[in-house]
């Protein structure tokens, strides 16, 4: 073979290989935070002390060792977590934490006794959170479990049945996080109809119904 074609050979391997790590990247659908607490399995404030590698997996199982501060779902699981599990590769939704400097906020599933997170999980610096979303992790966001927010990504958007929410940030050129997803919960009314709730302050007892904002 001439070095020419070998050359050719040479570029075109390295480029499938780019292209299967391309594939293989990290996608994750976009979800509110109540979504995200409504689907995990443990929500805990914690504080990252420590981490391991471990050998199982492609590219290797990142353990870190966490300091609970306050478990807000998850007590039927287990009563304290001590381990957070999530894959070495970012590329492969593995998430980093940073070690003996911040509160998280990290949300995960429970598989064989151990909790799992990754990029697609809700976790987030704890002073980095509004209020409301404080507020919605403590109790708000267990009183919309049974609501379904619905995303909106070009309009027009309508809700189809009583226990919706229009999720409406993506429309924002501002993109994500976006406002309601800052600021509101998508709780369940006594009538059985779901409507996006904006916290309780004493200049601010806001109901807003399914459209709006």
């Amino acid at each position: 073979m001439k070095p020419r074609y070998q050359l050719l050979g040479v570029l075109l391997v390295f480029c499938s290989l780019r292209v299967d790590l391309l594939t293989e990247a990290c996608s994750c659908a976009l979800s509110h935070p109540q979504d995200a607490y409504c689907s995990s399995d443990i929500v805990i404030r914690a504080k990252v002390v420590g981490k391991k590698l471990l050998k199982d997996g492609p590219f290797g199982t990142m353990r870190y060792t966490v300091k609970q501060m306050k478990m807000y779902k998850g007590f039927t699981k287990m009563q304290h977590v001590q381990h957070i599990y999530t894959d070495a590769s970012e590329g492969l939704c593995g998430v980093k934490f940073d070690l003996n400097k911040y509160q998280y906020l990290i949300t995960g599933r429970v598989y064989d006794g151990k909790v799992y997170t990754g990029l697609c999980n809700f976790n987030e610096r704890w002073e980095r959170l509004s209020l409301a979303q404080k507020k919605g992790i403590n109790h708000r966001y267990l009183l919309g479990c049974n609501c379904r927010i619905k995303p909106c990504h070009s309009l027009p958007c309508f809700v189809t049945s009583k226990n919706e929410c229009l999720w409406t940030d993506m429309l924002s050129h501002f993109g994500y996080p976006g406002y309601q997803s800052r600021n509101y919960a998508c709780i369940q009314q006594k009538e059985g109809y779901c409507s996006w709730y904006r916290g309780m302050t004493s200049r601010d007892k806001t109901t807003i119904n399914t459209t709006d904002p």
